[in-house]
């Protein structure tokens, strides 16, 4: 039997919704005020699942220690207090839409956990705005 076990985190960041390829016009009809040339900033809340086999000789799916770490290091240490748009080589040349902010965390967990566990992302941009990226447990 599969069990799937979460990590909570959190990190705040700036960013701005704009595409280079619209005029002004544009981005503003289809960001609104997210297309601040200012920026504007979240307290991004994320959840991490981790899904599997249970390991016989830990009890554990994943060690959590390990999983905390991982999401320190990867994606607290690379966001937090940060300017998506100007700070980050990942949004560059990608708008750091809630869905691309999490798919790029889910990314980049995917490449340090284990391959036959599943994983899943969902990251709160606000209370009522959430996105989930990954295995459907």
């Amino acid at each position: 039997m599969k069990i799937a076990v979460c990590r909570k985190s959190h990190f705040n960041s700036a960013h701005r919704l704009y595409n280079p390829n619209w005029d002004d016009q544009k981005n503003e009809v289809v960001f609104g005020k997210c297309n601040n040339p200012n920026y504007h900033g979240h307290n991004y809340q994320m959840e991490v699942w981790v899904k599997g086999e249970i390991d016989p000789d830990t009890g554990m799916v994943i060690d959590l220690k390990i999983l905390k770490d991982i999401i320190k290091r990867e994606i607290e240490d690379r966001f937090d207090h940060k300017n998506l748009n100007l700070d980050t080589e990942e949004f560059k040349t990608l708008i750091p839409t809630a869905e691309n902010i999490c798919l790029v965390i889910w990314k980049i967990l995917r490449d340090r956990i284990e391959p036959q566990l599943e994983l899943k992302v969902r990251l709160f941009e606000t209370d009522r705005n959430v996105v989930e990226c990954g295995s459907s447990f």
